[in-house]
């Protein structure tokens, strides 16, 4: 159970927020997992997660990583509805994990790549030395009479030691973020990687977009941690920019986060956030986690959270 309180606002454009407490789930969740000895080192396997907003109530029974399977030698081979490979491949730079207002999706979302995809067949390498590969494909079960909508994406990882590295590519056919629209292609590069030594994790990832009739959309994010006993303190900045048709003004947007986690046990942790997000005069993304209404072009919203996670 997650919960963050939060104070925003939105200053700039022609419609600034004026400041506002929201109350924000932080990905609260209850799941069921088993496996089964097949034999000949072969296990069968069931996940089901489900969201459990606290602070609004309601939530769907399986709507996060659920699935079945098998597990060998071989790998994984998985049925469901989970994480795709290029959303594993940046999350683990983000020392929020993607939660809470200093997240990364504030400025890496372009196009929608960062999806828990539906109707999916995965594929889970091994580790073979440090080397892993995730392969997933999107079921072309919304396909018309003029679109048929796929989603193919592949990641390579390598960790060992201090460093780890990964690069995904991912390629929506006939759609245009997560919209049916037929003759559009996005296609997402992501690579990412994270160095430890000491108390001191450091993480970077960029990113790149095509799209049909758009100019290229790039991303970045560059994370620092540090961790000291029970406590741990981290900052990360990120910028989002074009991603428009040409003949528009290219949206820009920039990130700057600090937080800091005191453990106070492996179950419980205490969170304080501050984020900080400036759009252009051609975009209005949000902050990510921060519950506020839909942003005008050139708002720049901030704001202080505080919260509790609590593992049973």
């Amino acid at each position: 159970v997650w919960l963050m309180v939060n104070s925003m606002k939105a200053d700039g454009g022609a419609t600034p927020l004026s400041r506002r407490t929201t109350v924000n789930d932080g990905s609260s969740l209850i799941g069921f997992r088993a496996t089964e000895d097949l034999g000949g080192g072969l296990k069968a396997f069931f996940q089901l997660e489900s969201s459990t907003p606290p602070d609004e109530g309601g939530g769907t029974f399986g709507s996060r990583n659920s699935g079945v399977g098998l597990i060998g030698a071989f790998g994984t081979v998985m049925l469901g509805r989970w994480d795709s490979p290029f959303k594993l491949s940046a999350i683990f730079v983000d020392p929020t994990g993607q939660v809470t207002i200093a997240n990364q999706l504030s400025v890496i979302n372009a196009g929608n790549f960062n999806r828990r995809e539906n109707n999916t067949i995965q594929y889970w390498s091994p580790d073979l030395n440090g080397f892993s590969a995730r392969v997933m494909y999107g079921a072309n079960e919304a396909r018309t009479a003029t679109a048929n909508p796929s989603n193919v994406s592949v990641s390579v990882d390598y960790s060992k030691g201090p460093f780890r590295i990964n690069y995904a590519n991912e390629k929506h056919k006939d759609q245009r973020g997560a919209t049916v629209t037929a003759g559009v292609t996005e296609t997402g590069q992501n690579l990412a990687g994270t160095f430890v030594f000491g108390p001191i994790k450091l993480g970077l990832l960029t990113q790149k977009f095509k799209s049909t009739g758009r100019i290229d959309r790039r991303a970045y994010e560059a994370s620092v941690t540090y961790t000291a006993g029970k406590n741990r303190f981290f900052a990360t900045v990120g910028q989002n920019k074009k991603g428009a048709v040409s003949t528009a003004l290219q949206p820009e947007s920039k990130l700057a986060a600090v937080g800091y986690n005191y453990e106070f046990s492996k179950r419980t942790t205490f969170m304080l956030r501050y984020a900080t997000l400036k759009n252009n005069a051609a975009s209005s993304a949000a902050l990510s986690g921060s519950d506020l209404p839909a942003f005008a072009v050139n708002n720049d919203p901030k704001g202080f959270g505080a919260g509790l996670r609590h593992t049973f």
